[in-house]
């Protein structure tokens, strides 16, 4: 006769899932208690197509990181506008119209997971980081909701530590 388990037989008695409201990011420049929400990374593994006589094979092709969305907080105080718009003149100047070297631009950051008491259990190296894109917000005299900040970071590599 079959054996019913109940879930608590299942799990481990120290199971305890990663929280999605646990986490830092780091961004070099910018304060890391302006950080709203954050992605994690993703990645992208293309195939490649071998075809012999009647059939086809595949293969493993490149792998890419997709690009990372991050939501800042938009404070009085310090001014998180300021501390993006200090990141986006590296990319390129916006009053002489000059562009930057990508040792300039290209910052590391990182990505923390947290566990109840605060210790680190998942780190995230994120590689040669760069701007795609920085919207700051749309503002509405019908709400009260605070001011975003909205990135669009697109990386060359990352690591997950552990």
């Amino acid at each position: 006769m079959a054996e019913t388990l109940a879930v608590g037989d299942m799990l481990p008695n120290k199971f305890e899932p990663k929280r999605k409201f646990r986490w830092v990011f780091a961004i070099e420049g910018i304060d890391a208690f302006l950080m709203k929400a954050a992605a994690r990374p993703n990645v992208t593994i293309s195939e490649q197509e071998i075809q012999y006589i009647n059939s086809r094979r595949y293969l493993a092709g490149k792998l890419n990181y997709d690009a990372i969305s991050v939501t800042l907080y938009d404070p009085i105080a310090p001014s998180g506008a300021q501390q993006v718009m200090e990141w986006v003149r590296t990319h390129t100047e916006t009053v002489s119209g000059r562009s930057g070297y990508a040792d300039f631009y290209k910052r590391d950051c990182q990505l923390k997971m947290l566990d109840p008491v605060g210790t680190v259990v998942e780190l995230w190296d994120l590689k040669g980081c760069f701007l795609t894109s920085a919207g700051f917000g749309d503002l509405d005299y019908g709400t009260e909701d605070p001011t975003e900040i909205a990135l669009t970071i697109r990386f060359d590599n990352c690591v997950l530590q552990y």
